[in-house]
């Protein structure tokens, strides 16, 4: 999101929240009181994530990493046009049919959270300086006062996700275990090699496609056959520390990241956001070996 906001801007010569710096400027030049009111984006993040399933959330995924790819034009007449209240209901109406869930907690919620602080703000008169898609929103919540503290919490995880964590590891150990008694220490030796070859590959190709470092693909290997067996534990954090550790990030290279992820290539080419890209990659071939070795092992067991 951040590099999609940041090419359209370099495209318009606007700085992302240039409009929120100029509201801070403001209210220092008259000597107003500044209250942050949104709130917090892990918060928001972590709501939208509890309340969307795989699906939703690979669908998003895949759009925004489109936006990367995808060429499109976009001028200041058509920043403009977005502006107009028909445009941004279009707009939010096509969020709440593709991802109502979405929709719920990164525009209603923050619409009423804001409305809240809002009102609480201090002072005879108060400037409130908000994104042009919440001010419907808030225009309606603020007319009827109601708690926010339920907003700022984030939904602990459900029973099922809790159970599927625990229960995907513990059934690869119970199948070790029942082919160790059922078919001797020779298919045991054979289900072993077929976990530990198959995950600590995928997490290895993982590595070796966000072009981690030699040790890190070799880290990767390694890590995944125990860290895949254990909820807690991600082969991609392993990783991820090897490749930061080989190849530690400088103050530069935290100067130059805005411009970095402005195209898919500078995600591959920056240290920083190379780290990223081995942890999330190796986590996913991790994952994919988790279900294919499990698999395999699971036909020639039972």
């Amino acid at each position: 999101m951040t590099a999609f906001q940041r090419r359209i801007a370099s495209r318009l010569g606007v700085r992302p929240g240039a409009e929120m710096l100029e509201a801070i400027a403001a209210a220092r030049e008259v000597g107003a009181e500044l209250v942050l009111a949104d709130r917090r984006i892990e918060i928001t993040l972590k709501r939208t994530g509890a309340r969307l399933g795989f699906w939703p959330k690979t669908k998003i995924l895949a759009q925004l990493l489109t936006g990367l790819f995808v060429p499109e034009e976009i001028d200041a007449e058509q920043i403009e046009q977005l502006k107009e209240e028909a445009e941004l209901a279009d707009a939010l109406a096509a969020l709440a049919r593709e991802f109502p869930d979405a929709k719920e907690t990164l525009i209603d919620e923050r619409d009423r959270y804001l409305a809240a602080r809002i009102r609480e703000a201090p002072g005879e008169t108060v400037v409130a300086v908000v994104g042009a898609g919440h001010v419907e929103g808030i225009r309606r919540e603020i007319q009827r006062p109601g708690p926010i503290d339920d907003l700022d919490t984030v939904p602990r995880p459900g029973l099922v996700s809790l159970v599927l964590k625990w229960a995907i590891p513990l059934s690869i150990v119970a199948l070790f275990v029942y082919g160790f008694f059922s078919g001797g220490a020779a298919r045991w030796q054979a289900s072993i090699l077929t976990w530990v070859l198959i995950t600590g590959s995928l997490s290895a190709a993982g590595a070796l496609a966000a072009l981690g470092h030699p040790l890190t693909i070799l880290s990767a290997f390694a890590a995944a056959p125990l860290t895949t067996l254990h909820p807690l534990l991600a082969a991609g954090w392993f990783a991820g520390l090897v490749q930061a550790w080989i190849k530690s990030p400088t103050v530069e290279d935290l100067e130059t990241l805005p411009d970095a992820i402005t195209s898919i290539g500078g995600f591959w080419r920056h240290p920083v956001t190379r780290i990223l890209l081995v942890v999330a990659l190796t986590n996913l071939g991790a994952s994919l070996g988790t279900f294919l070795a499990g698999a395999l092992i699971a036909a020639r067991t039972l």
